[in-house]
């Protein structure tokens, strides 16, 4: 079909086999302007050269990051290196941000994920809202498993009650009104009255579940922002602007 000798165009059932890729894919590839051969046969088949593989790697590179077609070609079509260098750099960072809000938040719901907690569905979103306590329980075993706030919170949430899980979750929607009236009345984020919102978010989390330390809390507030389900919490119980608000203060404080 094609010709495997360097310099030669490869013909796409080649090329599937050595890339792992199907047929189709690379057909879809082609067609949305992703990766279309150099070349093609006197047959009028798509050959691939080289240079062609070489962005296929760059293409499949991506893909395993977990991004976008739509992204992968605004990187490989960068045109100028150094702005296409800073486009990688912002989608790496956004796709880092991503990852690190999945396990910030199994950190913060770990006292729900680990417990097995026995509460209907109608309990579970009265105490915690959209977030389902158990969808992150594998996950926190797997990876929070043998760290220290993982045992800690274990231990001091294995006797927790319903009525237990309402005042902490009533402790924290006055955190959040809190927050909210400081918003409004136009506080900034770095003053004394918003740090010390901040301070009472740490002991909220030193109170209930482990010992938070400003580096921690640090990696919470990230989540906040990175994290649309945090971020959409904090827009409504705080105001707009408001996971913005908190995050702020958060490092503020930890300063």
């Amino acid at each position: 079909m094609g010709h495997s000798a360097a310099g030669k165009g490869r013909g796409v059932g080649e090329v599937a086999r050595l890339s792992g890729v199907t047929v189709r894919t690379l057909h879809h590839y082609d067609e949305i302007g992703l990766l279309s051969p150099s070349g093609r046969s006197a047959a009028g088949h798509r050959e691939y050269s080289d240079t062609d593989l070489e962005r296929l790697r760059r293409v499949l590179a991506y893909r395993e990051l977990g991004f976008g077609l739509t992204d992968i070609a605004e990187i490989l079509d960068g045109g100028d290196p150094t702005d296409q260098l800073r486009r990688q750099h912002r989608l790496l960072t956004e796709r880092i941000a991503r990852l690190r809000a999945t396990l910030a938040t199994v950190e913060l719901e770990l006292e729900a994920n680990t417990m097995g907690i026995d509460l209907s569905e109608e309990e579970k979103f009265e105490l915690f809202g959209g977030f389902d306590p158990d969808e992150h329980s594998e996950e926190a075993e797997r990876r929070w498993g043998g760290t220290e706030p993982y045992r800690e919170s274990r231990r001091r949430t294995a006797s927790y009650t319903k009525d237990d899980w309402s005042r902490m979750a009533a402790e924290q929607r006055e955190l959040h009104r809190d927050f909210a009236a400081a918003l409004a009345d136009g506080e900034s984020a770095t003053s004394t009255r918003a740090m010390e919102l901040a301070e009472r978010h740490r002991g909220l989390i030193t109170g209930w579940f482990y010992e938070c330390s400003y580096g921690m809390q640090r990696s919470l507030a990230e989540m906040y922002l990175a994290d649309e389900r945090f971020t959409a919490t904090y827009e409504r119980e705080v105001g707009t602007g408001g996971a913005r608000f908190v995050h702020d203060a958060i490092l503020a404080n930890a300063e």
